[in-house]
């Protein structure tokens, strides 16, 4: 049966840009897109920008531009990441735009006249300097449980106490460090704690395979809690100043709060596409399966304030038929920052040449139907693409396709009906859509490489290469690479949801029309010509890794022709922390052909600094020399570990790297100055 499908991707907020935790979600959005596709259904994929709100307020004031002028940078900027890993939205908009304030206006005034909003007065604080009420983010003060300064006004990092930012000691805005003062305002208010709203979203949690059992159990905990726990109404208005859509039809300025006009940025970039195409989008939009995905982070506002709105708001809005929730993403097990180089930069993966369809590939073979992180380890992705993409998948065309173009004109023989492999295979087509469809992809991954194995295993036994050399064993030899050939051709239909690239490559080789997942269960007909074979897939290479990860040697070896002109300041200089610290340990380091690692004594602790002077000195050398080290410069991740400080060696033009070492007397963690 057809289905017809509206889905979308959380709204990336549009002050910066994408991070790898983006890319994730809309590779798992993309690949559940193209295999429904695949399948012969009607989907409709919009993402938007999320652009209202004062961070974006403030960023565009810090940054001396205009809020519009702020936000369109940054949407002009997401076209390079979109395409660069085969993200095919069929429209990508913005919460800032005509349709979301209509849109967000008629749903407001929805709500109010079903008796679901109302307002009343709110104290807040408020910066006189800034002139404007203050969010908890941008208040500090004395915990007033523990008394641990510069804590935020919400809660407390040094005692973990929760608080309202009234109860904070001697507060101040970090925006001005003025004293804020207590002024009162009237907020708008969604009555979530209505007995209707409540019922409904007990009906409609309650809903088979709307959301995952452990999301639906989060959401009931939520809607079932008492006391203080007990669900509360919504505060849905700002006070000016505040860059959104107006409350309407009042006269003093309020705004919209920007969880309120968000989520109907779905909606608003659907109506903006269907304008584009000419489709009716009131009937677009009931005809289709709402479809979210979303990460854990936000799973508060899309299970309970998200389809309360829709509902309540009545037709032609309806609440979404799914919220499908992933996890987040970490890098060798810690948590991704910038900082300590824990990040992945996706700009930075595509600029250094590296293929955007083994990172759909690999974070695909991570992901599930549940709700869990992922991990991104530098050494499993290179073996897992090297070893299923090249040596499994592509090593079967590759062996087969030379044959048949050299000695039969690129020509194919029909399989044989006894040909098991084939016909496993393609019974297994009902299996994998299976897995596809319930986001269950490393599932999926792993049957398909598992039946790459069983087809090497066939290329092993028949032994094409030595057919070749066999006289009168050409019908033998056009057999083998044939079903070869036949075989490649039905992973590809199985990839082709996360590999759409590497697919259209595959169709244009087989000289085959575009690939649906119906076609598994077809085989090309005897005299079938095959273009000539290409390579379609290079390996990963380490030094691709080493250069994302922005792996360089941690000693600064640099050779320069003359000293440099440029000249800095003593406070720039004041701004090294460099210290004497003792080799306590020299290591060798696996697969690196210039770092050792260094366990260095910097003054009662110990850092890990990967140095690379391994030309230069052997380990067993190093063990109790003194050397200096840039204490504060901020941890990298590396491959083989995280390098927590960089030694300091001179190099010139001849051979020799030298560590810069104190004389006697000097004592580690001692200040160089």
């Amino acid at each position: 049966m057809s289905r017809r499908l509206f889905v979308t991707t959380a709204l990336p907020y549009a002050n910066g840009a994408f991070h790898i935790g983006h890319i994730m979600e809309y590779i798992q959005a993309d690949i559940w897109v193209r295999f429904q596709r695949m399948q012969g259904h009607e989907v409709h994929f919009v993402g938007a920008d999320d652009a209202h709100g004062a961070p974006i307020m403030l960023a565009a004031e810090k940054a001396g531009v205009s809020a519009e002028a702020f936000i369109a940078t940054i949407q002009g900027g997401r076209k390079r990441y979109l395409d660069g890993f085969h993200l095919e939205y069929d429209n990508w908009h913005s919460t800032h735009s005509p349709e979301n304030t209509a849109l967000s206006q008629d749903i407001f005034r929805r709500l109010k006249q079903a008796g679901l909003v109302y307002s009343k007065p709110v104290e807040q604080f408020f910066d006189p300097v800034k002139g404007m009420y203050l969010a908890d983010r941008y208040l500090k003060g004395e915990c007033p449980n523990c008394g641990a300064k510069d804590q935020y006004g919400d809660a407390c990092e040094n005692c973990s106490s929760v608080y309202s930012a009234t109860a904070l000691k001697n507060p101040y805005s970090t925006l001005s460090g003025a004293k804020p003062v207590l002024k009162t305002s009237d907020h708008f208010f969604f009555k979530l704690s209505d007995p209707k709203c409540k019922a409904f979203l007990q009906a409609w949690i309650n809903q088979k395979d709307r959301l995952q059992s452990q999301v639906a159990n989060k959401a009931k905990e939520w809607l079932q809690g008492e006391g203080d726990k007990a669900l509360g109404d919504w505060d849905i208005s700002r006070d000016a100043p505040y860059f959104g859509i107006r409350v309407p039809d009042i006269a003093e300025e309020k705004y919209l709060y920007v969880w309120l006009d968000a989520p109907i940025g779905y909606l608003a970039s659907l109506k903006n596409y269907c304008t584009k195409k000419g489709l009716d989008f009131e009937q677009t939009m009931n005809a289709c399966e709402q479809i979210h995905f979303i990460g854990k982070d936000i799973i508060y506002f899309h299970t309970l304030f998200w389809p309360a709105m829709l509902q309540f708001a009545g037709q032609p809005y309806k609440a979404p038929e799914r919220v499908y929730v992933h996890g987040f993403i970490a890098v060798s097990g810690e948590k991704m920052s910038k900082s300590r180089g824990t990040g992945i930069d996706p700009l930075r993966y595509l600029s250094l040449g590296m293929n955007p369809e083994w990172l759909r590939y690999y974070i695909a073979a991570k992901l599930n139907g549940a709700v869990e992180d992922i991990d991104f380890n530098p050494d499993d992705f290179l073996a897992r693409v090297n070893s299923d993409l090249i040596g499994k998948y592509i090593n079967i065309a590759s062996r087969a396709a030379g044959f048949l173009s050299k000695r039969f004109g690129g020509k194919l023989v029909g399989v044989e009906s006894s040909n098991a492999l084939v016909s496993g295979m393609q019974a297994d087509a009902a299996s994998i859509a299976e897995m596809y469809d319930g986001r269950e992809y490393g599932k999926a991954l792993r049957a398909v490489m598992h039946w790459a194995d069983q087809a090497n295993a066939f290329v092993d036994q028949v032994k094409p290469w030595e057919l070749a050399k066999k006289p009168g064993s050409d019908a033998a030899l056009q057999r083998a690479c044939s079903d070869s050939i036949q075989i490649f051709r039905i992973l590809t239909i199985y990839l082709k949801p996360v590999m759409p690239a590497l697919a259209k490559q595959v169709e244009r080789f087989l000289n085959v029309p575009e690939l649906q997942w119906l076609h598994a269960g077809e085989l090309l007909p005897t005299g079938h010509a095959i273009g000539e074979y290409k390579h379609l897939m290079q390996r990963v290479d380490d030094k691709q890794l080493d250069a994302l990860f922005d792996i360089r040697p941690s000693a600064d070896v640099r050779k320069e022709d003359a000293v440099s002109d440029a000249t800095i300041s003593i406070d720039d200089f004041n701004k090294l922390d460099l210290r004497v610290a003792k080799v306590v340990r020299a290591e060798h380091v696996e697969g690196a052909d210039k770092l050792l690692k260094l366990t260095l004594d910097v003054g009662g602790t110990t850092r890990t600094v990967f140095a690379g002077i391994k030309s230069a000195y052997a380990p067993e050398k190093l063990e109790g020399l003194l050397a200096v080290v840039v204490a504060n410069l901020a941890p990298r991740k590396m491959k083989f570990g995280v390098s927590e400080g960089m030694v300091l060696a001179a190099s010139g033009e001849g051979p020799g790297i030298f560590l810069i070492s104190p004389e006697t007397g000097a004592a580690p963690g001692m200040r160089v100055k």
